[in-house]
């Protein structure tokens, strides 16, 4: 304990030569995080991974973080318990803020399912720089799309702890978007984002 007091004493930030609103105004848009939370199924990765394109096309800089890809290396570590879950989207907010510093709009696509976890990383940025984006999709369509098999996995007992069967899922209370991939297709959920971002000053179409 008095090693990690000593060592917290010896850590100092270093404020930025470039701010972030020296790259805003340098790119022509502001950074921002938007955090697509829902079901395994919903479309989450699928939505993010379609506006990272238009974005692109777009010239604006922008970077997916998918549950998955993380957890092949930097959350590696982390299983699926509510404690590992909480760590994993801790680690995810540090990593988004500093995209957000160097300039990026992040799209991350995580299932994300406790509120409170998704309240920390909102409160972790700047006012403004948090949009939840719920990608709202009955748990129903979601097993029949099942794209991984893991409902059927779940629901055999091969897996533990999964989100909608056997751990709870709290839905956003008041979320910036949302998206009802039950009717809506990926275009039109990615024109949604989109438009959102043109009104709210984020980006210009």
């Amino acid at each position: 304990m008095r090693d990690m007091k000593k060592k917290e004493k010896e850590i100092y930030w270093h404020e930025p030569s470039v701010t972030v609103e020296d790259r805003w105004e340098s790119n022509g848009y502001k950074s921002c995080l938007l955090w697509f939370t829902g079901l395994s199924g919903s479309g989450k990765s699928t939505i993010a991974h379609a506006l990272d394109r238009r974005l692109h096309l777009l010239r604006v800089h922008s970077y997916v973080l998918d549950g998955d890809n993380v957890r092949h290396g930097l959350n590696k570590d982390l299983g699926l318990s509510p404690e590992d879950r909480k760590e994993n989207i801790r680690r995810i907010g540090e990593v988004s803020r500093l995209f957000i510093d160097a300039g990026l709009i992040v799209l991350a696509a995580f299932i994300s399912p406790y509120s409170e976890d998704r309240k920390r990383v909102r409160e972790l940025l700047k006012k403004g720089q948090f949009l939840e984006v719920y990608v709202r999709c009955s748990i129903e369509e979601c097993e029949n799309r099942d794209p991984k098999g893991l409902y059927s996995k779940a629901k055999a007992g091969k897996i533990e702890g999964f989100t909608g069967i056997d751990a709870p899922y709290e839905e956003p209370v008041n979320p910036e978007l949302i998206l009802d991939t039950d009717r809506l297709s990926i275009n039109e959920c990615t024109e949604s984002v989109l438009k959102y971002l043109d009104k709210k000053n984020y980006i210009n179409l």
